[in-house]
């Protein structure tokens, strides 16, 4: 019994570094001596490939947050009409009980055009998000790495991965709260504002800027979770799946094979996201509906069931969202050829403090 409890333990993208560390020192020791070994800095895939520009560049986190801009902006927006319908759901689940009965009752009562309504603020505001997450993650993944310094950076990364995120999407949501404000009131009030023009003169008109920023903290529940989920879940996930998955090392995939595993994973990823989100996401998605009310009210309103209404949606369109972000944004950095770290490995230093080399 525990013999194959094992190795599924050792599967787990979370494992304990230091035992992790052992292993794969082990494993390393037991190879025969004229096995070629590939080596993989943290800075480059391949030392034969010709970057654009050097990992760490000002150029290099320019176009880190152009492919977050790509990736986020144009996912989301292809996702609205799901999304319109969850977010009924969620505030309204007597009327909308169901995906396809949500899906039913808006085509019949605005048609199909109707399953359209608040693109126009999902697509900018979730652009700047896009902007903020990615671009800031790479900022921020480096200034901490510096920081503990190379042993406790690999030592440490899943926490290192965990920091990073949630540092990057605390700025990332303070980009996209005006317009995910904007863009539920659209959705989920019949008759308040059809457009986007329509919808930010009449809010700031009610509430002022507070409309628009409101929501900004139950948003911070939400996204900070879901992103740091998405970063170290999906770093781990990549790197799981290159050691005991993929037949080769990463080095020797083309990037087409390398890009199939950035959508496992970030699919992968994303199913996590979802769940551990969704109740923040149903609390954010009232508050924005209703005047007035805080979010611990609308917590205690909807209770322990009513936060989970809609989770089933969610995972589809987070766990596609998420698995075609990460491709897209590994896809941007592929097409401007920009440093693509594969997954580390420990330093030499280390491998010498704890015995692994000769």
């Amino acid at each position: 019994m525990f013999s194959s409890i094992a190795p599924l333990a050792r599967l787990n993208p979370f494992y304990a570094p230091h035992f992790q560390l052992v292993q794969d020192g082990a494993r390393k020791r037991a190879e025969p001596a004229g096995a070629p070994a590939t080596r993989r800095s943290l800075a480059a895939a391949s030392a034969a490939e010709e970057y654009s520009c050097a990992y760490g560049s000002g150029r290099f986190f320019m176009l880190c947050g152009l492919g977050g801009i790509i990736s986020c902006g144009t996912t989301h927006t292809a996702l609205v009409p799901l999304d319109l319908v969850k977010c009924r759901m969620q505030v309204d689940p007597q009327k909308y009980k169901s995906i396809f009965n949500g899906f039913s009752v808006t085509i019949k009562e605005d048609g199909v055009r109707g399953l359209a309504k608040g693109w126009a603020p999902t697509f900018i505001g979730y652009s700047m998000q896009g902007l903020c997450k990615f671009g800031f993650y790479e900022v921020f993944k480096i200034l901490y790495g510096n920081m503990l310094g190379e042993e406790n950076a690999y030592l440490w990364r899943t926490s290192l991965y965990l920091a990073a995120s949630a540092s990057a999407e605390f700025f990332a949501d303070i980009a996209l709260a005006p317009m995910e404000a904007a863009k539920v009131r659209i959705q989920t009030q019949p008759g308040y504002a059809n457009t986007l023009r329509q919808a930010v003169p009449k809010m700031f008109g009610e509430e002022g800027i507070w409309a628009f920023y409101k929501g900004v903290a139950p948003l911070w529940m939400r996204q900070i979770p879901y992103t740091m989920m998405k970063f170290a879940c999906f770093e781990r996930t990549v790197e799981a799946l290159y050691k005991y998955v993929v037949p080769k090392p990463r080095s020797e995939c083309t990037k087409a094979e390398q890009l199939v595993v950035t959508f496992i994973a970030g699919y992968i990823a994303g199913v996590f996201c979802a769940i551990v989100s969704h109740p923040a996401d149903s609390v954010v998605s009232v508050l924005n509906k209703e005047k007035g009310s805080s979010a611990s009210q609308v917590l205690m309103r909807l209770g322990f069931k009513g936060v989970w209404k809609g989770l089933f949606a969610r995972i589809i369109m987070i766990g596609t969202l998420t698995a075609l972000q990460w491709f897209i944004y590994d896809s941007v950095k592929v097409y401007f050829r920009l440093p693509r770290p594969p997954p580390p490995e420990m330093p030499e230093s280390l491998k010498k403090k704890l015995g692994l080399t000769e």
